[in-house]
């Protein structure tokens, strides 16, 4: 098992099944803003944020599908990730996402988006241990 220092929260469910027995990953089926406020949450508890609450050219209003990594080991408050995800949080609320303008299996195509975007963040935390 590779649990890594890292923690992924998202709402992809083919993060969850890739990584899900391999990783720490934090899986709830809520809407992109909600993964952005259970990631601010844990990040009041101590956490810090190990990639970009917006990451990618993929904007809120774009896709359903969010997973952020953020540390495993609680080290006080961080406001560099109090700032960043309180400022992803504003922005995600100037956009709606329209889920009646995609045919199902578009959504195939977001998830493998948002995978592909976390594994890279993966392999980079995973190269500094």
């Amino acid at each position: 098992m590779n649990r890594g220092n890292y923690i992924i929260v998202t709402n992809n469910p083919l993060v969850l099944k890739k990584h899900g027995d391999t990783h720490n990953v934090i899986y709830k089926e809520v809407s992109y803003e909600d993964v952005l406020r259970e990631v601010r949450d844990r990040i009041h508890e101590g956490h810090s944020m190990l990639t970009h609450p917006l990451s990618g050219s993929v904007k809120p209003n774009e896709t359903p599908y969010k997973s952020i990594m953020i540390s495993e080991e609680r080290r006080g408050i961080d406001e560099r990730s109090v700032v960043l995800i309180e400022n992803a949080i504003h922005a995600c609320g100037k956009f709606e996402f329209k889920s009646d303008r995609y045919r199902p299996e578009v959504y195939e195509d977001f998830q493998l988006i948002d995978c592909t975007l976390i594994e890279s963040g993966m392999a980079s935390a995973d190269a500094l241990r």
